[in-house]
């Protein structure tokens, strides 16, 4: 009667992420997209502890994808110098990914970890300042 309700809950989610963007001011947006980074940074560290390859590169692939968009997000009139410095550690936490993927190094993406997690405190922080 019941049977498998993935398809359903992956339409609620997409439909509840939807309607969360879409209700989402810049600034939580930024923060949606670190969470989602930071979420497939723990899968890529399973999957290459567990030795699951293929799947360990579809997680690499969609954190890169987040630290492009993050971005292309940033506003490099406005921003001046911040806007670049986060734009070289965007691109520094891709490079950082591509060789994790490639030598299958756990210690590398927990860098990318660290270097995020401060970016995404200096995020919330400036929430809290203009909340």
């Amino acid at each position: 009667m019941y049977g498998n309700n993935q398809e359903g809950y992956d339409a609620f989610y997409e439909s509840d992420m939807a309607a969360q963007v879409a209700a989402a001011t810049p600034h939580q947006l930024v923060l949606m997209l670190f969470t989602g980074l930071s979420d497939e940074l723990v899968r890529a560290k399973s999957h290459i502890q567990a030795s699951r390859y293929e799947r360990k590169a579809n997680s690499i692939n969609k954190c890169i994808d987040i630290l492009n968009a993050l971005t292309s997000a940033l506003d490099y009139d406005k921003g001046g110098e911040l806007a670049r410095n986060m734009a070289n550690i965007y691109d520094y936490c891709v490079h950082r990914l591509y060789e994790a993927s490639n030598n299958l190094s756990v210690e590398m993406v927990e860098e990318v970890e660290i270097l995020l997690g401060e970016l995404r405190t200096g995020w919330e922080g400036m929430g809290k300042l203009n909340g």
